[in-house]
């Protein structure tokens, strides 16, 4: 009778549990709908797109949905595509009478900014305005706002124009206190990735390589802004080296580098006269989170697609979504290959490399996508090492002026934690059948025979690198080895050395795509396909939470965190730029 009882009573319970599973989903579900369903924005007339500068950007962001419903979602990424798209359309909406920047503190590589720079000019082949205002405007933020028809700054504001510097971080003498021993195996002379764990400083190559490119990407910046402000390179240069701008706002304004200073409220009164309504609170704001749901008004309806495939993060083995990683990317590219709607594919690619496999894995896929039909590379903020490996075979490629390419060559790092184990007081003792039975084993340093073969093994995999790109580019390998060596390029130096066919942005190789597939119709997909908010709701959300957590906790030391993370977890053998390339 007893044991029925019990049987009975957990049945009970176990209904009841059920029953609440049940009405959470239920619940759950209907506060979905209701967020998607209040997701989609109307304009209105006499709506001024805001791009509020703030927060990170990156290439793309995907929805989160458990978030919003538990009203948590307090993300400030913009993804790059959404900041574009959401400009594009403002452009040809005629609710939409201009274009308000709010520029903040705003993190972004200066290959995406010029994107968006680029994607504002044509704006203004429309006619509307474009007003700029920042309390304080970062150098990025101001490279991008100085295309504005009016640039306005706080009276107490300043403009922070100081230039560009590289600052990597070196860990060899924390790994020498601990009793770490990073053993190093590479070819190329400039390949600078691994010498953060064999250094205290810089090497003469190194140096020569960052001072080439930041001097490019910084000529980039300031003549950009000197044709847009109407002020000389040499101006510039000056405020910069004297910070004069920094000091107060008044010297902004009578060096030209701001139109007027006033406060926000009254930017908001001025705004209103350009709208043409009499009263501030008239104007309607749209938001690039708002604009995500707006449609395009002149959006082809043609069934010839041309595909952006969007390729960011580092190159790594496996299937996940985090990152480029190869298998996931061979079924994309796949995909795409065996669509007979899709007549050329853009391969945006934003990535500083990774994995030498997994790159040739990609390779491969791209090479036989590329035997159907065009592919036309577009290179973001980095398509370096890995990065350039999976771009070499495409039909022609397509970098920005400060785009960071090139670094062909590879390197394998090995840890020998023989000190780490005898300070903490552990001994290993071994016993084999054959003689490299231990080969790779950490607790001990390697013998020179097994540093031989390492050795080999790293030249043959740089061998093939430079074979995949000497063939891609229709480059002797003897002449390419002379710009190989793990040298990292701008976009602009690429160009004149062959390693890239043209500068300009996402659109230009879109234009080119469709030009080399014989389109003059044709619609646009982009890929891997976004979770809409349902896939996202209902996916696993494990992962998203543990990283918010993480940034909520380490702050300002998560990229730190994922830097370690990626070292850690990435193969032996890499094809990659170094991990905290950081230009400010």
């Amino acid at each position: 009778m007893k044991g029925f009882l019990k049987s009975l009573l957990a049945s009970i319970l176990g209904c009841f549990i059920v029953l609440g599973v049940f009405f959470l989903i239920f619940f759950l579900s209907i506060m979905a709908m209701s967020i998607s369903s209040t997701d989609k924005y109307s304009l209105k007339d006499n709506t001024v797109f805001t791009l509020k500068l703030e927060g990170t950007l990156s290439e793309r962001v995907e929805p989160n949905s458990l978030m919003d419903i538990l009203g948590q979602n307090t993300d400030t990424e913009l993804g790059l595509d959404d900041i574009l798209s959401s400009i594009k359309k403002a452009k040809e909406n005629d609710k939409i009478k201009g274009i308000y920047i709010n520029a903040g503190g705003f993190s972004a590589a200066s290959a995406s900014l010029k994107e968006i720079r680029n994607q504002l000019i044509d704006f203004k082949e429309s006619g509307k305005f474009i007003v700029a205002y920042g309390d304080v405007y970062t150098q990025g933020c101001y490279y991008l706002s100085s295309v504005a028809d009016k640039v306005i700054m706080n009276p107490q504001g300043n403009l922070d124009l100081h230039g560009l510097s590289a600052s990597p971080t070196f860990y060899k003498g924390l790994l020498d206190k601990i009793g770490i021993e990073m053993q190093i195996f590479k070819v190329g002379t400039f390949k600078s990735a691994v010498e953060p764990f064999m250094l205290d400083k810089m090497s003469d190559a190194n140096r020569e390589q960052v001072s080439a490119y930041i001097g490019d990407v910084w000529s980039t910046i300031t003549s950009e802004i000197s044709e847009s402000r109407k002020l000389s390179v040499e101006k510039i240069n000056l405020a910069a080296d004297s910070l004069q701008t920094f000091k107060e706002a008044k010297y902004s304004l009578q060096d030209g580098f701001v139109d007027t200073l006033m406060y926000e409220a009254d930017v908001k009164e001025y705004l209103k006269t350009l709208v043409g309504v009499e009263k501030a609170k008239d104007i309607n704001v749209a938001s690039v989170k708002n604009m995500t749901s707006v449609a395009f008004e002149n959006e082809s309806k043609s069934k010839d697609i041309v595909a952006v495939l969007y390729a960011y993060g580092s190159i790594t083995d496996g299937s996940g979504k985090d990152g480029i990683t190869s298998k996931r990317y061979v079924k994309e590219i796949e995909k795409l290959k065996d669509n007979d709607k899709v007549k050329a594919v853009v391969f945006r690619v934003n990535s500083g490399g990774g994995s030498a496999y997994a790159s040739e894995q990609i390779w491969k896929a791209i090479s036989d996508l590329k035997e159907k039909k065009p592919v036309v590379v577009s290179m973001g903020d980095y398509a370096a090492s890995g990065g350039y490996y999976i771009s070499c075979n495409a039909s022609k490629i397509i970098a920005q002026p400060n785009t960071l390419t090139g670094s062909i060559g590879i390197f394998g790092m090995f840890p020998n934690v023989e000190g780490l184990t005898k300070k903490v007081g552990l001994s290993f003792d071994n016993v084999k059948t054959n003689k490299f039975a231990d080969f790779g084993d950490a607790t001990r340093p390697m013998r020179d025979d097994e540093k031989a073969i390492l050795q080999n093994y790293i030249e043959r995999g740089y061998d093939l690198f430079l074979t995949r790109c000497s063939e891609g580019r229709n480059i002797p390998k003897d002449s390419l080895d002379l710009i190989a060596q793990g040298r990292v390029w701008t976009g602009n130096q690429a160009l004149k050395i062959g390693l890239v066919d043209a500068l300009g942005d996402l659109d230009t190789a879109i234009e080119e795509a469709a030009k080399l597939a014989e389109l003059s119709d044709y619609s646009l997909r982009d890929f891997p396909k976004k979770q809409d908010f349902f896939e996202s709701f209902f996916s696993n959300q494990k992962e998203e939470l543990t990283t918010r957590a993480m940034k909520e906790y380490l702050g300002n030391d998560y990229q730190l965190f994922k830097t370690i993370k990626e070292i850690k977890e990435q193969d032996f053998i890499q094809a990659r730029m170094p991990y905290d390339i950081d230009i400010r």
